[in-house]
């Protein structure tokens, strides 16, 4: 083990031994049991959440100042989490699975259901999950909570795999002090959508049969303590839900291999939901900022005559396109189309033509990106404060 990972282990130790202080002197926050999206399959479910301390963390609020944001943004990451505390996962067949919260206060169960209830949106299936028991000194009663997971319906026509940030969010992640600043001090109603990217989205989970089924997943490196505020920002936007696949900071650094943990993340992700779904072929959306291009060109090869097609938004650095456009002739051989896109509209004509969506979405996708445009352009004016009102109607 390295000296930086045996570091980050007795950091914390030390943190779990005054978290546990403080609830032995009353001076800890309630505890809150945060489900996440996920997803399965009629024949197994996959649970997963964490048992926290609640910070306080309001909705978002047009009103919040920059301040605001910043102390919840440290309250995300400031996590005081329980583990060993002893959960009952109760899916609507009515059977009972206990299940136990890790040192990270992390719990997650796979289930094999007997039965299945009617789905919520077509897609979405509610599993409640309760906490039994906490280890001393903490206390805790009641608690209870739904976890929504996922099943794709039998005549979903596709599923899309997208990355989040600067794919869906803009984060300028290619520019620490920009994306510092929109990350650390915008909230979930403040920060700004890729123009037109929810108009887009809506139109390939409508497809072509009419019944806004085809189902999204997010497969991102952000960690799991902006789960609250990257739900919340695909809820304000009217982006179509689905899992965020986010990744667990403290196990991050433990991590070796060849690949960037970055990398390995993603890859291990979509590898998994392309494994579960083995009947259903996938679009995937990305940015040329960071590995997806690469990512996905590796996607391509575990699983041939999966991938439909792959949109790369173009971030605008030259040396970043060049790379996509090497992946792009690679997978030209695989009969695979990478296309590097300025926008959405670029991204949704080739998907009317390629019969993933209908040609009438192409001026509705258009209009929303003007829209968002009009949003950045009042950003602008407000040197990056924004109005705090939503990007979308």
């Amino acid at each position: 083990m390295s000296l930086l990972n045996k570091l980050g282990d007795l950091a914390e130790r030390a943190d779990d031994l005054l978290t546990r202080t403080r609830a032995r002197l009353g001076l800890l926050h309630p505890l809150q049991l945060l489900p996440y999206r996920s997803y399965g399959t009629p024949t197994r479910l996959y649970v997963k959440g964490r048992l926290l301390t609640d910070k306080g963390i309001t909705e978002p609020d047009a009103s919040d100042s920059r301040l605001h944001n910043l102390l919840n943004m440290y309250r995300r990451f400031d996590s005081n989490e329980i583990g060993g505390a002893q959960l009952l996962v109760r899916p609507a067949d009515g059977s009972e699975h206990p299940v136990m919260t890790d040192e990270e206060g992390y719990f997650t169960l796979n289930l094999e259901p007997q039965s299945l209830p009617e789905p919520v949106d077509f897609l979405w299936y509610p599993v409640e999950v309760l906490l039994q028991h906490v280890p001393h000194p903490f206390t805790a009663s009641g608690l209870r909570a739904a976890a929504p997971v996922l099943i794709p319906p039998a005549d979903a026509e596709y599923g899309v795999i997208s990355d989040l940030d600067d794919t869906v969010i803009q984060t300028s992640a290619t520019n620490l002090l920009r994306m510092a600043r929109t990350v650390l001090i915008r909230n979930a109603r403040s920060r700004l959508p890729f123009k037109g990217v929810a108009e887009f989205y809506r139109q390939l989970q409508l497809g072509r049969n009419g019944k806004r089924n085809n189902p999204f997943f997010y497969v991102s490196s952000s960690p799991w303590n902006l789960y609250d505020l990257l739900e919340d920002f695909l809820h304000l936007n009217d982006i179509p839900p689905g899992p965020l696949l986010l990744r667990d900071m403290a196990l991050a650094g433990k991590k070796s291999g060849d690949a960037t943990a970055h990398h390995g993340h993603k890859l291990k992700e979509i590898d998994n939901l392309l494994l579960t779904y083995p009947k259903l072929p996938f679009v995937l959306i990305g940015d040329s900022g960071q590995e997806d291009a690469n990512i996905y060109r590796e996607v391509v090869r575990r699983h041939p005559g999966r991938i439909l097609a792959i949109y790369i938004r173009d971030v605008n650095l030259p040396e970043r396109a060049a790379l996509v456009e090497r992946v792009t002739e690679e997978l030209r051989a695989e009969k695979v189309e990478m296309l590097l896109v300025k926008d959405t509209v670029q991204a949704a004509e080739h998907a009317a033509q390629a019969g993933f969506i209908f040609q009438e979405a192409i001026p509705a996708v258009a209009k929303e990106k003007q829209k968002d445009e009009e949003a950045a352009d009042n950003e602008d004016d407000t040197d990056g404060e924004g109005t705090g009102e939503p990007v979308m109607g």
